[in-house]
C-alpha cells in the first residue's frame, strides 16, 4: 500500500484483559492495518485496573465490554483512578469508542439486575436500567442510520440504555433493538466519543467507522489536511457483506432512503 507518512498514532486500551467480550480486540486490529496499509504506525498500550491514565499521552482510546462481574470491579477503577483524566482526554476532543460494559459505565450509571448501583464517568448524560432476567435480553443482529450510511453487527445486553434529553444517539435502529428496544435510538455521541452497544466486531465490519476513528486521531494531533492521508483502500468486499447483511435483515430498502 502506501509508504510511511511519518504519522503516528498512539492507542490506549482500557481495561483489556476485563472488557473483552464478543471479539472486541477485533476493533484493535482492525484500527492498527488500517493504519499499517495508510503508512501511519499505530502504537498500542494496554491501561490496566490500577493504572493511572495520561489524558495527554493517547490519540486514541477504546474500551469493552464485560459481563457484570467485571464491570463493579472496572467502574470503582474508573471512579477512583482514572475518572478526571478520562473526562480530560474526552474534553480536549481525544477520539474513543466505547463498546456495550464500557459505554454503560461511561454514562452516569448502571443499576443491575441484583447488586448495588454502579456509579460511572459521566461522560454521556444517560443511564442503564438491567430490569431482571424475566425480561429478555435484546441480542441478535442489528442495524443502524450514521452519517448518511449505515453501521451493522451483533448485540447482546441485559441493560436498557437512555438518553438524557440534550443527549445525541449514535444513530436510529433499522433493524434490532438499540439502547433499550423501545425508543428506535442506538448508542451515544459526545464531542468525540462514541458509545454503542454494536460487538461484531464494530469495526471489522464497519470499517468506515475505523477510518473516521482515524481521520479524527489524525486532524486532532497533526492539524486539519492530516485525515487526507486516511486514502481510500479496496473495500469492495467489506461493502458487498455490508450490503449482505441489510438485505438479509430486510432493512436495504430503508437504508438507501
Amino acid at each position: 500500500m502506501s509508504d510511511t507518512t511519518g504519522f503516528e498514532l498512539r492507542l490506549g486500551h482500557l481495561y483489556p484483559d476485563q472488557l473483552n467480550m464478543y471479539g472486541d480486540r477485533g476493533n484493535i486490529i482492525t484500527l492498527r492495518q488500517r493504519c499499517a496499509w495508510r503508512g501511519v504506525a499505530l502504537r498500542y498500550a494496554p491501561v490496566d485496573i490500577g493504572q493511572k491514565l495520561d489524558p495527554k499521552a493517547f490519540d486514541l482510546l477504546f474500551i469493552g465490554g464485560g459481563q457484570d462481574k467485571e464491570q463493579d470491579e472496572v467502574a470503582r477503577d474508573l471512579r477512583v483512578v482514572k475518572a478526571g483524566a478520562l473526562r480530560e482526554a474526552v474534553e480536549d476532543d481525544t477520539p474513543a469508542l466505547a463498546v456495550c460494559g464500557g459505554y454503560q459505565l461511561l454514562a452516569r450509571f448502571y443499576r443491575p439486575a441484583e447488586g448495588p448501583e454502579l456509579e460511572g464517568v459521566g461522560v454521556f448524560d444517560a443511564w442503564t436500567i438491567h430490569k431482571g432476567k424475566s425480561v429478555p435480553r435484546c441480542i441478535g443482529n442489528i442495524a443502524i442510520s450514521w452519517n448518511d450510511s449505515t453501521l451493522v453487527g451483533f448485540e447482546n445486553h441485559g441493560g436498557r440504555t437512555y438518553l438524557g434529553q440534550g443527549a445525541r444517539p449514535l444513530g436510529r435502529v433499522l433493524y434490532g433493538h438499540g439502547n433499550n428496544s423501545e425508543d428506535h435510538l442506538e448508542g451515544c455521541v459526545y464531542r468525540n466519543t462514541i458509545g454503542t452497544y454494536i460487538h461484531g466486531s464494530l469495526l471489522p465490519k464497519n470499517p468506515h467507522l475505523a477510518d473516521y476513528l482515524i481521520r479524527l486521531a489524525l486532524e486532532r494531533r497533526y492539524g486539519i489536511g492530516a485525515g487526507d492521508a486516511v486514502i481510500p483502500l479496496d473495500d469492495k468486499e467489506e461493502w458487498r457483506a455490508h450490503t449482505s447483511m441489510l438485505r438479509r435483515l430486510g432493512v436495504a430498502q430503508r437504508a438507501l432512503a
